[in-house]
């Protein structure tokens, strides 16, 4: 093989490993939104502007194909699917939950979620509650720091 064949050919090769620019999570949650063109992404952009109003220091994230919200750690996700949205909260369980927001996985021993069908109404002042009971658990229960 030429010196200019070796060439070419690792040219080619260095190309076609170009990886696309990473997207924001918040874009491909924007997007995740648009693409469901019905009442779930209605109800997913509900959810997202309400978690922002409980916290507005909460950050978005993209993990496992789907929306993710955290803050000191997973606050809740919000998987779509054919009859629901459901925010599923990593630490659901150990919530007090006074407002009686969580109906489903309630046998779990950390997870808890709310499946939100077409017709449900959400009451914006108690899933704000929600959020912050979860972030403030997230913040009083820290993971320790490994030792190096």
């Amino acid at each position: 093989m030429t010196a200019d064949k070796s060439a070419g050919k690792r040219a080619r090769k260095k190309t076609a490993t170009r990886v696309a620019p990473k997207r924001r999570a918040s874009d491909l949650i924007s997007a995740r939104i648009r693409e469901l063109k019905d009442w779930r992404g209605e109800k997913l952009a509900l959810v997202r502007k309400l978690i922002h109003e409980a916290d507005p220091a909460i950050v978005e994230e993209w993990k496992w194909e789907t929306p993710v919200w955290s803050r000191y750690g997973i606050v809740c996700t919000g998987e779509s699917y054919k009859q629901t949205v459901k925010l599923t909260f990593a630490k659901g369980a150990l919530l007090a939950d006074r407002h009686r927001l969580f109906n489903a996985g309630l046998s779990g021993n950390v997870r808890r979620a709310i499946d939100l069908r077409a017709d449900d109404q959400i009451d914006a002042a108690s899933f704000r509650d929600l959020i912050r009971e979860a972030v403030a658990f997230n913040q009083d229960h820290l993971p320790k720091q490994r030792r190096s």
